[in-house]
């Protein structure tokens, strides 16, 4: 029978709790261990997410996902994304710190309630969906304890590159809002995010840390009727490492056929061949 816990981390940074959990086989052996990091407007417990962590860990991993600590979840709260506050005050070095948090966790003893025991923490990867492929890619290529990584629909660069007029305009305002087509909120996005980027660009370059720094066995997955990061985003990533395995899923969009509430009891079938071919990976890769 599957085992499942859930522990709470707090940022050192801005001391702001966040929630992770790890789902395994209890066999008494040590395991690969998978961390998955969620995307843009995403969270841990999002549609089939459940089921992925379910999947793995039949599979012979440990399966450890985490909310980033500003992407709007609230512990003890609805489980969705209700502080818009914390949302806009969102920015990638918070999620890459917040991510080398938990990797401290996991190799600290007793710092949280882990599986010790049943984690070879010597065969660790990540995997990132959307705009947690880009941050599992820059936590890896800072980061020697990550032996490798999986990008499902990744981001291929942070700087969106948003038209000058509309940069202008938000610079002056302070806060620009993008839709949650889901729930129909108006999701905050404070002017912070870009200077924290531009004040950090060295470590939130995607194409410079892969191309430069990003050593360990790398899959990129990516649908090709993806309609919020384009395909173009997985080829260029490929270019930059050409030796990386590249697997375009045909047919598949950027959820890869998730949704969320997802009240099913398997995954979307492109996320179980995804599923699969992700964990081919990091069994012959780890």
């Amino acid at each position: 029978m599957l085992a499942s816990t859930e522990f709470i981390l707090n940022g050192a940074r801005h001391g702001r709790p966040f929630a992770a959990d790890v789902t395994y086989l209890p066999t008494g052996q040590p395991k690969p261990v998978l961390v998955f990091v969620h995307g843009f407007k995403g969270f841990k417990d999002w549609g089939h997410f459940p089921l992925l962590a379910r999947y793995f860990a039949e599979q012979g991993f440990v399966f450890v996902k985490l909310n980033l600590s500003h992407n709007g979840v609230v512990i003890g709260g609805s489980g969705d994304l209700e502080d818009l506050e914390a949302f806009g005050r969102n920015n990638f070095s918070i999620e890459l710190d917040d991510l080398g948090l938990l990797l401290d966790a996991l190799h600290t003893p007793g710092t949280a309630p882990l599986p010790t025991r049943e984690m070879n923490l010597a065969r660790l990867g990540l995997v990132g969906h959307s705009r947690g492929g880009g941050l599992v890619l820059l936590k890896a290529a800072e980061d020697p304890r990550v032996k490798g990584v999986a990008t499902w629909a990744a981001v291929a660069d942070v700087d969106q590159r948003w038209p000058a007029q509309l940069m202008a305009e938000w610079q002056r305002s302070g806060v620009l809002h993008v839709p949650n087509l889901r729930t129909g909120q108006q999701l905050p996005l404070r002017y912070q995010i870009v200077e924290d980027y531009l004040a950090n660009r060295r470590r939130l370059d995607i194409p410079h840390n892969v191309r430069r720094k990003l050593r360990q066995p790398l899959l990129l997955v990516h649908g090709d009727q993806d309609e919020t990061v384009a395909l173009e985003a997985a080829t260029t990533l490929h270019r930059l490492r050409p030796d990386g395995e590249l697997f375009i899923v045909p047919g598949a969009t950027h959820m890869f056929g998730g949704a969320h509430p997802w009240p099913h009891q398997q995954l979307p079938e492109p996320v179980q061949l995804i599923a699969e071919r992700t964990a081919e990976f990091f069994q012959r890769q780890l």
